[in-house]
């Protein structure tokens, strides 16, 4: 089956358009892409396991700290009030671990919280933006 999880930790085909804004031993973090808000990253395994259950202590070591330091990078980044995280691995072609980890606005309103946040409306950020967040993420990610 097509895991295109897998093919962009190869660089195949890649997702995101800007590069990685961490790369460590067993998690590699990326914006998501399409999105619609700055900051939406992703923390995905870089080897391929579809359930929880089958991470090692390693992997859940790593994940947490990271989980733990690209929250306080979304606050510091982009003052946002809260964030979220959310696993599921259920799409096709993404059946695959990986975190989104989503800063909530300010003046998001009440209407788009919540898994809500998944149907926000209006434009795509363009791939420009989303090379330049990358980019200024990466310098900034402390680990």
């Amino acid at each position: 089956m097509r895991c295109d999880i897998c093919l962009s930790n190869s660089g195949k085909k890649r997702i995101s358009p800007g590069k990685q804004i961490y790369n460590g031993k067993f998690w590699l973090i990326e914006h998501a892409y399409p999105s619609k808000i700055k900051g939406w990253l992703v923390i995905v395994l870089k080897k391929h396991k579809n359930v929880l259950h089958d991470l090692t202590p390693e992997e859940f070591k790593e994940l947490s700290m990271l989980q733990h330091k690209t929250s306080i990078l979304l606050k510091n980044e982009f003052d946002c009030k809260k964030e979220y995280i959310a696993c599921f691995s259920e799409k096709k072609h993404y059946q695959h671990i990986h975190f989104h980890i989503i800063p909530v606005a300010k003046k998001l309103s009440d209407n788009n919280l919540g898994p809500n946040l998944f149907f926000l409306g209006g434009k795509l950020l363009p791939q420009k933006e989303i090379i330049n967040i990358c980019s200024r993420l990466n310098k900034n990610i402390r680990t």
